[in-house]
């Protein structure tokens, strides 16, 4: 198990939490005031889909992402067949199948405790890591599985002398627009064990982007926990967990797809500083249609010091949004989802009226929401990232609570319609594209900002089109018998 908090000590008593390694020595022994009582929206609702097991996963870490065949995939970073993490398939109803148990062959090369999700490409193949196991020790993996549960283990990180090419990915992959993933480590390197910023072609060719640490006293950070973004402007940007210009605490990064990095911003765990409040962000970034980022810090605030949601430029002006005072919620380790109301939704691990960890909605300006406080019977200590899927609800999983104390998936709705999603967001005309959805079945046209398309109805999660001569950038429209579904970001037509 990973070392952190073991407790949170509050006025219902002791919870045995697990957050990952490294925890911020001033969050040992927090005290919330448990009785404090939440904001909510009455329009919400809130379902225990599924209580792990051990048998069929246990702790799951990472988010869920929606497929075409509009189930969800997802990891646990324990349990399964041979207790050290196992990927499964769960339908938007709950019934869950385990797919593959890790450590399923000797010395666990294929891998072992999965600390992220997967990402699904075209032929409908998922690509994922393994923050242990592995051919050269216990560095972590890079796999390709299908969703029958075949599993290949593409990379096994520590091929090199000192671990150069990295070492221990606790971040997930994001699929670049040339084709490549690319993803960050959080140990290894040529600086030490500082973390790396990695390219992987699909068929297993890894290429070291980045080595952190690389400057005086790390002033470009080290230990990136998070995954990458890739923006509009073709470049990714993330976030390292410490490091930096301001006292260790964490930065923003921008890196070109060739490896060129340029730090953004440092931040500051001084309570009460007035630039760049906060401190050790986890996670990775989300992108707004503004072009803005935002995301979380685990620590730090203005006022207080149970993390932040902050906003950033891709200049790297920084602005902090909110302090956390964990009432409202605190350690806010997992990233942002942006939703289609144009606001985000998050979770935080500890705080809430339970002191069980919290599911909230804040707006681009500021204002948090409070839609959840967990209990620990419907689940404890969310950890991972939201996914809002294509009938409008938001799915997620927490590490510990439900019925085994093993962590559940939960669903919840926060009155947001379905909308379809556009597989790539950016295409040539007359280049494939996939429409996923919900209840696609009879649908009798598909519009590209105002172009018809031609199209075929794979499946009632799934269409497929091409896009159509004369089409220009924006929304995509899908008109099925119940209703008109509009796509949740522009589709940018390329020259």
């Amino acid at each position: 198990m990973k070392p952190g908090i073991r407790s949170l000590v509050c006025l219902l008593g002791p919870r045995r939490l697990t957050p990952p390694s490294e925890w911020p020595a001033r969050a040992r022994g927090l005290v919330l005031l448990c009785a404090a009582t939440a904001i909510g929206l009455p329009a919400q609702t809130f379902t225990t889909l599924y209580s792990f097991d051990t048998t069929h996963g246990a702790n799951p870490e990472a988010g869920l992402v929606q497929a075409r065949d509009g189930d969800f995939y997802g990891t646990t970073y324990n349990g399964g067949a041979h207790g050290a993490g196992a990927l499964f398939r769960i339908t938007p109803s709950g019934t869950l199948t385990t797919l593959y148990s890790f450590c399923a062959q000797t010395n666990c090369n294929d891998g072992k405790n999965p600390a992220a999700g997967i990402v699904e490409v075209s032929n409908g193949d998922f690509y994922g890591t393994t923050r242990g196991g592995g051919a050269n020790g216990s560095y972590g993996t890079v796999f390709q599985i299908t969703p029958s549960g075949s599993l290949t283990t593409l990379y096994s990180f520590c091929a090199q002398s000192g671990c150069t090419d990295g070492a221990y990915p606790y971040a997930g992959l994001v699929q670049g627009t040339d084709g490549n993933f690319y993803g960050t480590t959080e140990g290894g390197g040529v600086h030490g064990d500082s973390g790396t910023v990695f390219q992987i072609t699909p068929s297993g060719t890894l290429t070291t982007l980045y080595s952190f640490c690389a400057r005086p006293n790390c002033l470009d950070g080290e230990l990136p926990t998070g995954g990458l973004v890739q923006a509009a402007d073709g470049n990714f940007y993330g976030t390292t967990r410490h490091g930096g210009a301001s006292g260790n605490s964490g930065t923003v990064f921008q890196i070109t797809p060739s490896g060129t990095l340029t730090t953004l911003c440092s931040f500051c765990a001084v309570i009460n500083c007035t630039a760049g409040a906060g401190a050790n962000p986890y996670a990775g970034l989300a992108e707004a249609a503004s072009g803005e980022f935002y995301g979380t810090t685990a620590g730090g605030g203005v006022e207080s010091d149970y993390g932040t949601v902050f906003q950033v430029t891709p200049s790297g002006t920084l602005t902090t949004l909110l302090s956390f005072d964990g009432t409202d919620g605190a350690y806010p380790f997992a990233g942002l989802a942006g939703a289609t109301d144009g606001n985000f939704y998050g979770t935080t691990q500890f705080g809430g009226s339970n002191a069980e960890g919290t599911v909230f909605q804040i707006t681009p300006g500021g204002t948090l929401t409070t839609l959840h406080s967990f209990d620990g019977t419907d689940g404890e200590a969310p950890y991972a990232v939201l996914v809002q899927a294509t009938s409008g609800d938001f799915y997620g999983t927490t590490e510990y609570g439900g019925a085994n104390n093993a962590g559940v998936v939960f669903s919840m709705s926060a009155g947001l319609g379905p909308f379809i999603e556009t597989t790539p967001t950016a295409g040539q005309t007359g280049a494939a594209i996939e429409i996923l959805g919900t209840g696609l079945t009879g649908a009798t046209s598909v519009v590209f900002n105002g172009t018809s398309a031609v199209f075929k109805v794979a499946a009632s999660s799934l269409i497929k089109t091409t896009v159509p001569a004369g089409a220009t950038s924006g929304t995509v429209q899908v008109v099925t018998p119940g209703a008109t579904l509009s796509s949740n970001q522009p589709f940018q037509v390329l020259p």
